[in-house]
């Protein structure tokens, strides 16, 4: 019984090794696979925000990339409706930095500006479009390499929990290296009434970057007027940096209607005379009693999509429809909506 009872215990020994080896190398393969999944977890939140060329990406923080499209920033300046301003503004500053690059080729002295700007404004008078212009034209300048906009808000750059917000901020500004940072409402970034917030963290954080990062980060940030002053003369680091300011005016009636024309163009739809009277008549009441929230260019294209899904739903039926009908906007189809 003697060397039976040996081979059972050795036979136990061994399945006990097996088994312990086994476990060991168990757990090796978890923390190699747990480290895997940090580093892709870290990996996917530094690069949550690239996307591929000429492509527009909405990540689930309010925050737009728009990589740099082909052709003339310039004529497209040109060709905005309205903005008369803010174009000559632009031209303006485009013409001082090429100028002070001829006068550094020659030797001269040339005074360091801030490339950082602020526009004011209401609700959907351009601003957007004006700031992925300005970064693709401070691409023509060399002052960008790249040319592209990272385009944010408040949520994009304040996270709900201390210490947070600066690594958030520090990823944005990432993504916008080499092209320009668009905030939009940054004033919502110091809320009136608020003895403390995240927000002052984004604010510290993005104006180190600004200043480490001087030569490839461009910022431009964009609200009303009246909040725009409050948010600046909150900091004295904010008033340093950001000293040019472009004012977008609100659109008049007749801009709102060529900017409704515009849409029908792109989308080879007409509009008869009687709409197109009918129309205009709308947005003169329409503007003579907007209210401070008005959108502008933004209400225009709203109405825009909805007409044209009201002329669908008319024409959905009509078999015979000719390729005027099926195209032409009519009084019918604006009443439902404007």
């Amino acid at each position: 019984m003697q060397p039976q009872m040996q081979k059972v215990l050795s036979v136990v020994g061994i399945v006990a090794i097996v088994l312990f080896v086994l476990s060991a190398l168990l757990t090796i393969v978890v923390e190699f696979t747990s480290d895997d999944v940090m580093e892709e977890a870290e990996k996917e939140l530094k690069t949550s925000t690239k996307v591929n060329p000429n492509e527009e990406k909405v990540t689930k923080d309010s925050v737009v990339i728009n990589e740099p499209i082909e052709g003339d920033p310039y004529q497209e300046l040109d060709e905005l409706i309205g903005l008369e301003s803010v174009k000559e503004e632009v031209r303006s500053l485009a013409n001082f930095v090429k100028v002070q690059k001829m006068r550094q080729e020659k030797g001269l002295k040339t005074p360091k500006m801030s490339y950082h700007l602020v526009f004011t404004g209401s609700p959907g008078t351009g601003k957007t479009t004006v700031a992925r212009i300005v970064a693709r034209i401070y691409k023509d300048l060399g002052i960008l390499k790249k040319g592209h906009t990272v385009e944010t808000d408040r949520s994009g750059l304040v996270a709900e929990y201390v210490g947070q917000t600066a690594m958030k901020t520090n990823h944005i500004v990432d993504s916008a290296l080499n092209g320009v940072l668009f905030i939009d409402e940054a004033y919502a970034l110091v809320p009136e009434n608020s003895a403390s917030d995240y927000g002052a963290e984004a604010i510290a954080t993005l104006l180190k970057r600004m200043e480490d990062d001087r030569d490839k980060l461009v910022v431009i940030i964009a609200g009303y007027p009246n909040e725009m002053k409050r948010f600046i003369e909150s900091n004295p680091g904010l008033q340093s940096r950001f000293n040019r300011y472009l004012n977008f005016p609100d659109y008049t009636p007749d801009e709102l209607f060529r900017i409704f024309c515009l849409y029908l163009k792109k989308n080879q739809y007409t509009m008869n005379e009687e709409a197109g009277a009918y129309l205009r008549g709308r947005l003169e009441e329409i503007v003579a009693h907007k209210s401070r929230n008005f959108g502008n260019a933004r209400y225009v294209r709203n109405v825009f999509e909805k007409v044209i899904q009201d002329h669908a739903n008319r024409m959905v039926n009509s078999r015979n429809a000719t390729e005027k009908e099926l195209s032409e906007i009519t009084v019918q189809d604006l009443k439902k909506e404007i």
